[in-house]
């Protein structure tokens, strides 16, 4: 894969997000925390769950996930 999934999300930014792929990829902007250098799922996803500010239903990710996968493929 060459983008990160943080680079490949970034994509989805907006200043005023209509949907939730929007509203996820600004607060993982807002968050200086976020693994900006991860490739892999798992380091992703147990960060996510860790954090409780991200989104209340992971299956967002997942969604999200998928996008990645078929964009990097």
């Amino acid at each position: 894969m060459s983008k990160t999934f943080y680079h490949f999300l970034m994509k989805y930014r907006h200043p005023a997000p209509k949907d939730d792929i929007s509203r996820f990829a600004n607060e993982a902007y807002e968050d200086h925390s976020f693994p900006k250098t991860a490739y892999e799922y798992d380091e992703v996803s147990s960060y996510l769950e860790l954090n409780g500010s991200y989104p209340e239903s992971m299956s967002l990710f997942d969604e999200v996930w998928q996008l990645y996968i078929l964009s990097e493929s």
